[in-house]
């Protein structure tokens, strides 16, 4: 009886698997293409939510919204008072929280009253240190969980973080609360009420109020997607990123709503505790939505990791020498042209390579001295000594010995003489085989087949 349903399941994957993974989509009629490219997405979206950690990444950083809301909320109340604006923050929360109906009154009510407790000119040095430090372990949580969504190893610098959360903590509320007051003064002008009289212009006026509120939200899921990756993400994937996360913030605050009218059970067992249960739930499919999206920027941006299975990223020897012999020669040939550099996204995108195994090998040779990263964003790369004192055989060593620790390394390992003589010979014979070529020559024998940029929006000026 058993054998029935699991071979019906077995051939239903089977038959998916040959619809969407078998085409190749540049035979298929154009719409078909793009239906079949969503489902991909879909498919992969879905894989990172359910084994790529997303969704206890969303519940770190629910505990993390508790401890830091509140700091966060009073930096940003500090700042909005010297603009006049701070009594914008309470229908801002309002607003997110609509879905808890009459408890997210309350809760919004709760949070004001521990922001206006806060008074953080009597705080004293110390203890503003500390709110803020609250503030960026937030920032720093929801970067963490955005660069492991697009395979980002690198974390921004002490100063980049400084620079980037500050932007983000006091200019982006006084920005959002700036196109609110915007949006509501133009409604309230004696031209827009003249307007809304005169159809189709007040049906026309009438449908953008009730639509700039979701254009709002798409904006900001958008500017998030953009700007909290440590690396360049294109308006497109972010806009359409930001869309889905907008639509399923509208649906899912539209389910919520419903559940949270018919939940009257769950205050009858929980009593006090069910507006902190509905509360955390919210926030924890918030921040859930705002990863979902994060992921649907990153795959359809990087549409090589769109596939049937989920790839780990596993590097041969011979493949991780082959990138960091091409990646030299690249960046070398590049220097001496004077042309703009090589960034770690225009590399990848050349090579046809991932970009977490690009920066891999890109952080060996930066670890070594051989490569350096310049300061500008897009972080780009130079060479970092000259290129007629850097052997090839250095390349080499560097991408061979970059996964050694102190544990565990050649020097660590048992000796054996036989062993021993066959390892020396090895590198022996490959140092004799490259006969001290540097990198100089490496550069100026190469042929022009990777070395030029396929459009100007991969690469930076010095």
């Amino acid at each position: 009886m058993s054998e029935k349903p699991r071979s019906s399941i077995g051939d239903a994957k089977s038959w998916f698997y040959r619809m969407v993974w078998e085409a190749d989509l540049a035979l298929l009629p154009r719409w078909h293409a793009m239906l079949l490219g969503l489902v991909r997405i879909g498919h992969a979206v879905a894989r990172s939510v359910i084994g790529e950690q997303l969704t206890l990444r969303a519940m770190s950083l629910v505990y993390t919204t508790l401890l830091s809301l509140v700091p966060l909320l009073a930096i940003s109340f500090s700042v909005l008072k010297g603009f006049g604006v701070h009594n914008q923050i309470e229908p801002l929360l309002l607003n997110m929280l609509e879905p808890l109906g009459d408890k997210g009154v309350e809760i919004t009510n709760e949070i004001i009253g521990f922001v206006e407790n806060v008074k953080v000119g009597v705080l004293g040095f110390f203890g503003f240190a500390m709110l803020f430090y609250t503030v960026v372990s937030l920032m720093q949580k929801i970067e963490r969980a955005f660069n492991h969504t697009w395979h980002i190893t690198r974390e921004r610098s002490l100063g980049e973080q400084f620079r980037d959360y500050l932007s983000v903590i006091l200019i982006g509320p006084i920005l959002v609360l700036t196109a609110v007051g915007i949006m509501a003064s133009l409604m309230n002008t004696a031209v827009v009420e003249m307007l809304s009289a005169i159809q189709p212009f007040g049906i026309l006026i009438k449908s953008t109020v009730k639509l700039a509120p979701f254009v709002m939200i798409v904006g900001a899921f958008t500017f998030i997607y953009m700007f909290i990756p440590n690396t360049r993400v294109n308006l497109r994937a972010a806009l359409i990123g930001g869309l889905v996360a907008g639509v399923l913030w509208n649906w899912t605050g539209w389910i919520f709503a419903s559940f949270v009218v018919n939940s009257a059970q769950y205050a009858a067992i929980y009593s006090t505790f069910a507006t902190l249960i509905l509360f955390l739930i919210w926030l924890y499919l918030g921040w859930l939505i705002l990863l979902i999206g994060a992921s649907i920027a990153f795959h359809n941006q990087h549409p090589e990791y769109v596939t049937a299975t989920r790839r780990e990223l596993r590097l041969s020897n011979r493949v991780r020498e082959k990138l960091a012999l091409l990646i030299a020669y690249m960046i070398s040939r590049r220097f001496y042209r004077q042309g703009p550099n090589w960034t770690a996204d225009a590399l990848a995108q050349r090579l046809g390579a991932p970009m977490d195994a690009t920066e891999l090998v890109l952080s060996s040779l930066e670890r070594v001295g051989i490569l350096a990263r310049t300061i500008g964003e897009p972080a780009a790369y130079l060479p970092a000594r000259p290129l007629e004192n850097t052997l090839i055989a250095d390349v080499l060593h560097a991408v061979r010995m970059a996964d050694e620790t102190d544990y565990l390394n050649p020097e660590r390992l048992p000796r054996e003489g036989a062993v021993d003589e066959i390892v020396k010979n090895i590198e022996t014979a490959g140092t004799a085989a490259l006969q001290d070529r540097t990198l100089k020559d490496l550069a100026l024998s190469g042929d022009d087949a990777c070395s030029e940029p396929k459009s100007d929006d991969t690469t930076v000026q010095e």
